[in-house]
Formats: structure tokens, C-alpha cells, sequence
């Protein structure tokens, strides 16, 4: 009997990973010609926002969203897993509750047998059967390098939403999930990454961002982005554009998961993070000093990553205490958006 397919070998990226870099993305889109007003389009493609919002009714705006990418690990169920948790992110992230969500599925049917196709499948369903919702369709297509994710429909009060472009010169950044996904993924494809490692990657990556839904109801939160495969320099680039205002962020601050550190400072690291830092790296002012593997934790591409909240000082303890309330022990303050151009300082 053959040795079952690595899903890793199949893909030439995976992740958040695979997402074009960010400059790459802005110049694409920046051909896109100019929408037509639309008074009910909330959220569009104006500030990058993690999804688009329109609004229904006086007391309902819908969230749709869509994330795919090729396997970060070789197990199928898992590979799903992950997936699915890092399409609903985005319904959170601007404060929505998932409704339904839709399947995405590339596989390369030649070589992925039926069953592991379907295990794929069975790990994305398990995690919308987590938040409450149906897999209710979806679309399939023959193709070279497996691919699966989801469309993600939400529902979020109008008044409510929490866009990224939203942030205040004095907010508190909050991070609500450990940074390294991809030097833990960068070890796995490397054969370097230990049970404990792969067990703490799953962990964070299925870990679905539940907690967005509830910050709505916190009104001093002001705005929500996920950190994925930008980094967190990215992410907080995108806040910082949409708002007006600059970022700082604390070097330190973050929670690392376990063995990152180690693994990061021994020169581990995914092709992503340098291309993050090429792409937006004239907009970061950092420290002379500044070791390069610091460097490259900050823009290390994160599937299926933390919220970074942007509250009100006087309401941050609150939101921390929520996030570690509801499992988020990693959640740290990791900075503060403060006046001046649209640019992150590493401090």
C-alpha cells in the first residue's frame, strides 16, 4: 500500500501565507475603477477591512466575507479545521455572529484520494457546527494545488460594526492571540517542529475568534482588525491607514507561543514574513537596534490569528478580562494608536 500524499507537498505555500504581498494587493486594487455610491455599503474595499458590510435594515447589517488558502499541515481533517476558522475570523472581526457559510473546494483529484478530500470537508463542518452554523453549499473545482476555505455570512447591528478604519488617537491595542504560526509552520514543513509545537499551532489556529461578537457591546471598543497574513506590523498598518492616525507598538509585548522564540532566533522563518516587510516596510520606524528575528516575529504571517482591538484606556482591563474570561490567555495590550501620519513605530 502507498504512503499517503503529504497535503504540504502539494502546495507551493500555505495558509495566510499564500496571500499576494501587501503591496502587490494595494496596486491591484488600486486599478480597480471607483465603485458607484451605494448608501447601504457600510464597509467596502476602501480600507481593507476584513469584510464587506451592507446593511439591511435599521437594526441588521449583513457581513460577507470569503477566505481560502492551500494546507499549512498534512492532516486533512485538520487542514479544514484551520480553514474554516480562519474564514469566520473575518465575520467577527467587524463584530458580526456568523450566520452560514458556503464551501470553497479546489482539490486535485488525481492525486487526493475521496476520503481525504472528504476529511477536509468533515474539519471545516466541525468548526461551523462550533459557532452554531450550516455549511449550507458551496462550489468544487478540479484543480493543481489543493485549496478549501469558506464564504462567511454575518449578521451585526449597523451602528455596531467595528471597522478598522474606527480606531482613536489614545486607544490601547489589544492582541488577543499568540504570535509564530508561521515560523511553527515554517518548522513543521522543515521537519523541525516537535509534538508540542504542532499541538500549540492547532491549537491557536482553531481556536475560533468567538469573542469579536461580544465587543460590540462594549462601546468604548472603537475598532477590530484579525492579524493574519500580513503580520501584526501589517494588520496595524491597515488600522492606522483606515483611521488617520499612527500606531505604536510595543516589540515585547506580544505572547509568542511556545518554542517560537528559539525556533525564530535559530533562523526559522516563512518567506511570507520578508515579503510583508518589503512590501510595507518604508512605513514602520523601528528601533537601530532592533534584532532582525524581533523583526521577523512582528511580520510573520499568522493564519487564523488573534483580534487587535483598538479600545479606550479606561475600558482596556475590561476587554482583557473578557478575552481571558473566554480562553484568550495570550490577550496582551501590545501598544497604543496615537497622532500623527499613517505609520506603526516599534518601540
Amino acid at each position: 500500500m502507498s504512503e499517503p500524499v503529504r497535503l504540504t507537498s502539494l502546495a507551493h505555500g500555505g495558509g495566510c501565507g499564500c496571500k499576494l504581498a501587501p503591496a502587490v494587493l494595494r496596486e491591484i486594487m488600486s486599478k480597480m475603477p471607483a465603485a458607484a455610491a451605494f448608501p447601504d455599503l457600510l464597509v467596502g474595499t476602501e480600507t481593507s477591512d476584513d469584510a464587506a458590510v451592507w446593511r439591511l435594515n435599521d437594526g441588521q447589517a449583513l457581513v460577507a466575507t470569503t477566505d481560502f488558502f492551500m494546507p499549512v499541515v498534512d492532516d486533512p481533517f485538520d487542514f479544514g479545521r484551520i480553514a474554516a476558522t480562519n474564514a469566520l475570523s473575518d465575520v467577527y472581526a467587524m463584530g458580526g455572529r456568523p450566520i452560514l457559510a458556503l464551501a470553497i473546494v479546489g482539490m486535485p483529484v488525481g492525486k487526493l484520494d475521496p476520503d481525504t478530500i472528504g476529511a477536509i470537508l468533515a474539519g471545516g463542518a466541525s468548526v461551523c457546527a462550533e459557532a452554531g452554523i450550516p455549511v449550507a453549499g458551496g462550489h468544487s473545482i478540479d484543480s493543481v494545488e489543493p485549496i478549501y476555505g469558506l464564504v462567511a455570512l454575518g449578521l451585526v447591528h449597523p451602528d455596531r460594526v467595528l471597522a478598522n478604519r474606527n480606531a482613536r488617537a489614545g486607544d490601547v491595542l489589544i492582541l488577543t492571540k499568540a504570535l509564530g504560526v508561521g515560523v511553527l509552520s515554517a518548522a513543521f514543513k522543515q521537519e523541525r517542529l516537535d509534538a508540542a509545537g504542532y499541538d500549540a499551532l492547532i491549537a491557536s489556529t482553531t481556536r475560533l475568534n468567538t469573542l469579536g461578537a461580544e465587543l460590540p457591546e462594549i462601546a468604548e471598543v472603537h475598532a477590530v482588525t484579525d492579524v493574519t497574513g500580513f503580520g501584526l506590523l501589517g494588520h496595524a498598518l491597515e488600522m492606522c491607514r483606515g483611521a488617520g492616525l499612527a500606531a505604536e507598538i510595543e516589540a515585547a509585548s506580544p505572547a509568542l507561543l511556545p518554542g517560537v522564540e528559539t525556533l525564530v532566533q535559530a533562523g526559522v522563518r516563512t518567506g511570507a514574513s520578508g515579503r510583508n516587510w518589503a512590501s510595507y516596510g518604508e512605513a514602520v520606524r523601528e528601533p537601530a537596534d532592533q534584532p532582525d528575528w524581533r523583526r521577523d516575529l512582528l511580520t510573520d504571517p499568522q493564519t487564523s490569528g488573534g483580534l487587535l482591538i483598538a479600545v479606550a484606556p479606561e475600558a482596556a482591563q475590561r476587554v482583557l478580562a473578557l478575552a481571558h474570561a473566554r480562553g484568550f490567555e495570550a490577550a496582551r495590550i501590545v501598544g497604543r494608536m496615537v497622532e500623527g501620519p499613517a505609520e506603526v513605530r516599534i518601540v
